[in-house]
């Protein structure tokens, strides 16, 4: 039986926060769905060329009473960038504070206002390793 990805769905808390946050990523609002009815809200985000492969920020107006709590029971997003130092220099200029640094050139790991964990990934071949990521050390869980 074939499968097609439709999207990652991660819910949120304070919907501003969240879309500047992965607008910061690179991320562009492809489509959005405001239910009146259910009081809810689905915005569909995803990088420019590549609107096949989307997260969906679902957003309830009324808060998330009696929905469970644990955001990080699905794993992480992951992203692919042209300057994985560039991207991790932006992102903390913007306040994003990065939890995993790319000592290896390679990889790094933020995250969201709502917790969600985000894996940024070097576009081929590692950068070679370079201050002030070398010796940057783990912030929080990632």
């Amino acid at each position: 039986m074939p499968l097609k990805y439709l999207h990652t769905m991660v819910r949120v808390k304070d919907l501003e926060k969240s879309m500047a946050f992965y607008e910061l990523l690179g991320l562009k609002q492809t489509r959005r769905y405001d239910n009146e009815g259910g009081r809810f809200s689905l915005i569909f985000l995803a990088p420019p060329g590549q609107e096949d492969c989307p997260v969906e920020l679902t957003y309830n107006w009324d808060g998330d009473e009696g929905l469970p709590s644990d955001s990080r029971h699905f794993g992480h997003l992951a992203y692919e960038v042209d300057n994985i130092y560039e991207t991790c220099q932006f992102l903390m200029d913007n306040g994003v504070t990065i939890n995993r640094p790319p000592r290896d050139g390679r990889m790094a790991f933020v995250r969201s206002p709502d917790n969600i964990s985000i894996e940024l990934l070097q576009a081929g071949e590692a950068l070679a390793p370079a201050e002030p990521w070398s010796s940057m050390e783990n912030t929080g869980h990632w």
